[in-house]
Formats: structure tokens, C-alpha cells, sequence
């Protein structure tokens, strides 16, 4: 199937660049992930000393556990749909990829 989306090449060399082009999107989101938890943190910490309310302090660490905890999720869910329709989802990829280069080539 993978050879059939890609255009008829080379099936090891499509499974390749499907392999790296899946993990390079996992490293970005996980990169994504990262730079969310850190910059809320950071919010959190920064205004934790500012607000002088306990029920919005309160209030602001379960807001942003919250945003945390579902984005966190809706990434992992992301990445494991992606593994599991990777072939089909990257396949397209590269089938659009390699056209466009043939085009502007040609």
C-alpha cells in the first residue's frame, strides 16, 4: 500500500522517509509540549506572588493543570492516530512531495 500511495517507488526508501517524517513531527510536538508546560509554569510562578487572593490563586492553578492536562492528551492522541495511519497520512506526503518537485523540475 505504501508503494501505491507514494507513486509505484522504491518501497523501502518510502517507508524510510515515512519513518523520519513521523518522527520529526513527534519531536516537534513533544517539543510543543514542552514549551507549553514551561511557559505556564513560568505564568503560574511569576503571578503566584502577584495575586494576593487564595481562591484565585486557587482558581489559577486548577485553570492551568487543566489546560495542561487536556492539551497534553490531545497530543498523545494526536501522535498515536498518527503512528497507526502513519503510512497513509505520510504517504500522501510524499506522494504531493514528489510531485511538486517533478513539476518545478519539468
Amino acid at each position: 500500500m505504501v508503494a501505491d500511495i507514494a507513486g509505484g517507488t522504491d518501497k523501502h526508501s518510502v517507508e524510510a522517509r515515512i519513518d523520519q517524517m513521523h518522527q520529526r513531527d513527534r519531536w516537534g510536538a513533544m517539543a510543543f509540549v514542552c514549551a507549553l508546560w514551561a511557559a505556564l509554569l513560568f505564568v503560574l510562578i511569576t503571578m503566584w506572588s502577584l495575586v494576593e487572593d487564595d481562591m484565585i490563586r486557587m482558581v489559577l492553578a486548577i485553570a492551568a493543570a487543566l489546560v495542561l492536562a487536556f492539551n497534553t492528551a490531545a497530543i498523545a492522541a494526536m501522535l498515536k492516530h498518527y503512528h497507526h495511519d502513519k503510512a497513509f497520512i505520510y504517504g500522501l506526503d510524499i506522494k504531493h512531495l514528489d510531485e511538486m518537485r517533478r513539476r518545478k523540475r519539468g
